[in-house]
Formats: structure tokens, C-alpha cells, sequence
């Protein structure tokens, strides 16, 4: 008895651990790096210790390795989700399974979301199925302040280790949802964040005087602690915004505070003010398909967006925001896709296919300060790769084989599981849920 416990524990205490890295070669592919540069045909991609050593045609593949043949398919970067809440929310009107924002705590900006990603959650497998391999998490903000918190950069493997950076960035909102938080205008949002970052530099000088005048800050000195990166350049800071005159506002902000990584989240009349935006270097995480008015900051909403803003120098990667953003972030490509399609509507302003892959991929890791490491099939960037059954961009396609840091993971899902279950009925004993 003894024995089969500890064996079952060995097992479980197995399938926690992460996997450890893989030496792969994936062939005959018609690679896709996701710079934004045309398919290669006839490509072959080498990973080794969980990083892309090698990608390209003509490639060699070192004696002994594992090689996979594509026959021909498509081969990518697993696709890097821009913007999500995925793996700390399960039922939205269900509270102790929602962990994306805390009303009724004393902290906002020191909030960490790192430790609530729930590997076990049910959308994780289901985007990992379509390409997803990484994706970025953010809190939702809450009653008091304009910050939600810090937000993370996680993995989909099949194992109980998902964050891949945690603290990764500080979350805001700005425009009419900062509007409510700091007190029912966008005078008080902009007062807030201009005092705030009055109290990062005093605290920056002299940490040891925040706590004497705690009491008359925004911030708890957790708060401060984990906004004085942001306030010195060293942590991205993510803002949800949508109308142009308050894009406008934030970069202003960000002149007055050059250090600032702003980065621009939903962006829906971004296009109206791309050259600013440009200028500034400011990069955009955008929905890619909004082209309704649904509130009065989005008045502007095209379709065209993201194809006008990249035709401005603007920096744009893909995200959910406000689109079912815990668990469809899979629809990425489509939306990608359909970004290409726009090219041949006469009057709008789409992607090119190279551009819009590059979208899903590079574009959103650049825009946090992570292109080095996640979102291409360039040397030195982690071996997410995905084998594909046909065009990724097209809504059918599916992956045939999917690798995270070079492990191969599971392309399956409750979903999918219950679907084969139930697919043909045959005679004999029904499952369970038949029963009586």
C-alpha cells in the first residue's frame, strides 16, 4: 500500500514539474519566422534547449536529433495573445473563481496576478489547440484607482508552471472607465495620475518619508513600490484608452515623464491621431476588428484601424480587450485573417499576410519590451513553434504538432475529449450520462 502511494505521489509530483526542454528539428515547412518577412518554402527551424538556434532554408539539422517532418505545411511561431485575462478568470459572475480584479482591497498597483494564474483553467488548453502558446494576463481595475495592477506574461504548456514573467507590466485605464474609477471625470483620472507620479519621485528620493504621510497618498507603499519602476522606464505601463483626444492626453504624459514604456491597449480612434502616436514611439495593442461606435469614446471606430495606424509607423500588435478576453483569445487569427481580407475592400486598409501574422506574434512581444525572447522564429527566441494544416489565418486551420519552450504539448481538451466521446454512438452500454 505504502508502495502504490508513493508511486502515486512520484506521478503527480511528475506531471507538475515542467517538462524539460527538447532538441527538435522541424523540416520541409514553409517557415514563417513572424518579422513580418514572406514564407520561406522548404525551411527548417532548429530548437535546442527550449531556444530557436536556427531558422531558415538551407539549414542544417545536427546528427541525432528529433526531426519532424511538416511535409510542405506551414510552420510558425505559436502565436503570442496581446492582451487577455486568461487562467484567472473562469465564471465571470462567479467570484471565487474571478481573480482579475479586488474591489474591496487596500492595494491596486502592488496587486500581482502572477500567483492566480490557474494552469488548470478550462480556456488554456482549448487556445493552445489553436496556436496560442503565450499570452499576456492582465488585471481589471477597480473601484479607487486607475490602476489594476501587474500584469504577467504566461506559457500554455501542459504543466503547473504557466508564468513565464511575472510583474511584467503595470495596468491602467484612462478615458471613460478611468473617468469612473478616479472619481466621475477625466479631469480627476488626469489629477490622479499626475499626482501619483509626483509621489513616485519624492518616494524615489526618500523612501523612508512615504510612510509619515501615508495616510494623504493614493498608494499604499506596496502600491509605490511597484509603480517606481514604471515612473523610472524599467516596467512597461499598458493603458486602456480608446478616444483620440485622450490618447492625446497620454502622450503628453509621456513627454513629461520621458522614461515612461507607454504602451496604448484598444486604440479604437487611434488611426485619427497615428502620426502623433508614431512620433512619440508609443506602441499599440489594439482590438483589430472593432468597427462599431459602441460607447462615445469610440465614436471613430473603423475597421481600417490597425491598417492605418502600421501605414503611420505605428508599432501595432493584437489583442482581446473587452472582447471576451478570459477565453477566446484564439480568435486572434481569425481577426488576423480578416485584417488580409480588407485589403481587397475597396476604401479600407487591411494587412498584408506577412504583416498580419506578424501581428499575432511579434508585433504584441515588441510592444512590451520582449521581442528578444517570445514572438518570432529568430535565433535566441524561445522554441514556441507550431505545425499547421493549412494557411493560419484562414478560420478551418488547425495545429498538427505544437511546441512550447521545445516540448512538445497536447493538442487536446475537455472539449475535444467529450466530442470524440459522444461523436458515434454504438450499441451496447451507454456512457455514464446516459444512465439512469
Amino acid at each position: 500500500m505504502r508502495k502504490t502511494l508513493l508511486l502515486a505521489a512520484a506521478a503527480c509530483a511528475a506531471l507538475a514539474a515542467p517538462a524539460m526542454a527538447q532538441d527538435v528539428a522541424i523540416t520541409n515547412a514553409k517557415l514563417v519566422i513572424g518579422d513580418g518577412s514572406a514564407p520561406v518554402e522548404g525551411g527548417t527551424v532548429v530548437v535546442r534547449g527550449g531556444k530557436v538556434a536556427a531558422a531558415g532554408r538551407g539549414v542544417a539539422v545536427p546528427a541525432g536529433m528529433q526531426v519532424v517532418d511538416a511535409g510542405g505545411r506551414y510552420v510558425t511561431p505559436g502565436i503570442f495573445a496581446g492582451f487577455t485575462r486568461m487562467g484567472i478568470v473562469e465564471v465571470d459572475a462567479v467570484g471565487p473563481t474571478n481573480d482579475a480584479s479586488a474591489g474591496n482591497a487596500l492595494f491596486n498597483a502592488a496587486l500581482d496576478v502572477a500567483p492566480a494564474v490557474n494552469p488548470r483553467s478550462t480556456p488554456i488548453p482549448i487556445n493552445r489547440a489553436e496556436g496560442i502558446t503565450r499570452a499576456v494576463v492582465a488585471p481589471e481595475a477597480s473601484k479607487g484607482s486607475i490602476f489594476a495592477g501587474q500584469g504577467a506574461v504566461i506559457d500554455l504548456r501542459s504543466d503547473l508552471h504557466p508564468v513565464s514573467r511575472p510583474r511584467a507590466f503595470q495596468f491602467m485605464e484612462y478615458g471613460e472607465s478611468g473617468a469612473q474609477l478616479a472619481g466621475g471625470s477625466r479631469p480627476a483620472a488626469v489629477a490622479m495620475l499626475r499626482n501619483i507620479i509626483a509621489q513616485l519621485r519624492d518616494f524615489a528620493r526618500n523612501p523612508a518619508s512615504f510612510a509619515e504621510r501615508g495616510k494623504d497618498s493614493f498608494l499604499t507603499r506596496a502600491d509605490a513600490e511597484a509603480l517606481t519602476p514604471v515612473v523610472q522606464g524599467k516596467v512597461p505601463l499598458l493603458v486602456h484608452v480608446e478616444r483620440a483626444s485622450d490618447i492625446l492626453v497620454l502622450l503628453d504624459i509621456k513627454r513629461e515623464t520621458p522614461a515612461l514604456k507607454l504602451v496604448l491597449v484598444g486604440a479604437t480612434e487611434g488611426w485619427t491621431v497615428a502620426k502623433q502616436i508614431a512620433a512619440a514611439g508609443v506602441p499599440v495593442i489594439a482590438n483589430a476588428l472593432t468597427d462599431l461606435p459602441v460607447s462615445f469614446e469610440q465614436l471613430a471606430a473603423t475597421q481600417s484601424n490597425v491598417g492605418r495606424m502600421q501605414a503611420a509607423g505605428v508599432l501595432v500588435g493584437i489583442g482581446t480587450i473587452n472582447d471576451d478576453e478570459a477565453r477566446q483569445a484564439r480568435l486572434e487569427k481569425q481577426y488576423a485573417g480578416n485584417l488580409v481580407a480588407l485589403t481587397r475592400v475597396p476604401g479600407a486598409t487591411g494587412l498584408d499576410w506577412n504583416a498580419a501574422f506578424a501581428a499575432i506574434s511579434s508585433k504584441p512581444a515588441e510592444a512590451l519590451g520582449m521581442g528578444e525572447s517570445f514572438g518570432s522564429l529568430r535565433p535566441g527566441r524561445v522554441g514556441d513553434v507550431v505545425v499547421w494544416d493549412g494557411d493560419p489565418l484562414e478560420i478551418g486551420s488547425l495545429p498538427v504538432k505544437l511546441f512550447v519552450d521545445g516540448v512538445e504539448q497536447p493538442l487536446t481538451s475537455r472539449q475535444t475529449r467529450l466530442r470524440d466521446r459522444y461523436w458515434t454512438p454504438t450499441e451496447g452500454a451507454l456512457p455514464k450520462a446516459y444512465q439512469r
